[in-house]
């Protein structure tokens, strides 16, 4: 495994260090968000068959103990600061903040872009229902994990990422995959090119995976072609790249549908989309790019990287 330290230069030394903790909408805020009261959210489950709302609401209190717990885990001095998901993209993270994401693996992806080296420490409160990937302590252990942190005597796993850039200086940053195609998922038509190879193509999409997302999608896409390419390990510093369903024509080909990116190699595309082309990271389509026609796009290895917080040093 790859480590590395937490240093004092990183956490800042003029403040106290300060907790910031990640967490996203329970069901049971879904469901009372979109129907306004409980009364009205167990209407609308029972006429689904449904009778979960009591289950929900206990999971719900339990995650907020959780949650009351992380936030009281540091010592009095320290700052501390709570954002939801939705808010991540309006956040103004510190370098010397000590990130604390409760809830599931891909909460931790959705807050990795928009770090700049913050070491992340993951806490699983539904331990029985999630995979604990990169949220792989108990919520037990956050005080130690904090003082320990601070203190510079953690082991910080450091997972590479993936960037996308735009020719008008736009880029999207993921910790598991960047997808291109058409944003329906039909049909996408582009020019791609990598290592002197190039070829006119049309496809379902292009994705390239870390070696975080490679226990994803991309390995999903690996087993059913059983590709001889062998998937990135998560700290590795190279990418993997899968075309899907490529189509061979008479204008379009279908043989450079696969490959790895290493340290300074770059996958381009240059879309032949007059409308629909679509660039998003990490699953999430409401946060994209435009790929519309004669867009130039290069991928490859992202400078930052996940340092997720592994165990003490």
């Amino acid at each position: 495994m790859s480590t590395a330290t937490v240093t004092s230069s990183e956490r800042g030394t003029s403040l106290p260090p300060r907790v910031v903790v990640v967490t996203r909408p329970t069901d049971y805020e879904w469901l009372l968000h979109r129907h306004g009261t409980p009364q009205q959210a167990r209407f609308f489950l029972e006429q689904r068959g449904d009778d979960t709302l009591e289950s929900l609401r206990d999971r719900h209190e339990s995650f907020r103990a959780i949650v009351g717990r992380v936030l009281t885990a540091a010592p009095p001095q320290w700052r501390r600061a709570r954002v939801g998901r939705d808010d991540l993209d309006r956040f103004l993270f510190e370098p010397g903040d000590l990130v604390v994401v409760v809830g599931r693996d891909g909460l931790v992806a959705n807050t990795a872009k928009y770090l700049s080296g913050q070491p992340v420490i993951g806490i699983d409160p539904e331990p029985e229902l999630n995979e604990g990937v990169l949220v792989p302590h108990a919520p037990s252990a956050a005080s130690e994990l904090l003082a320990l942190t601070a203190e510079e005597r953690v082991e910080v796993e450091e997972r590479s990422m993936v960037v996308a850039r735009l020719d008008d200086g736009q880029e999207l940053v993921a910790l598991n995959e960047i997808f291109v195609g058409h944003v329906s998922h039909q049909s996408a038509r582009y020019e791609i090119a990598c290592r002197g190879a190039e070829e006119s193509q049309s496809s379902s999409g292009v994705i390239v995976a870390t070696g975080t997302g490679s226990s994803g999608w991309a390995r999903s896409i690996a087993t059913s072609r059983r590709t001889r390419v062998r998937l990135p390990r998560p700290t590795d510093r190279r990418l993997v790249f899968f075309v899907r369903e490529a189509w061979p024509s008479r204008a379009t080909g279908a043989e450079l549908v696969e490959g790895k990116l290493g340290r300074r190699d770059e996958l381009v595309l240059r879309s032949r989309m007059d409308h629909g082309g679509v660039i998003f990271g990490d699953g999430i389509e409401s946060d994209r790019l435009r790929f519309g026609w004669g867009r130039r796009l290069t991928v490859g290895l992202a400078r930052q990287r996940l340092r997720l917080v592994r165990s003490a040093a």
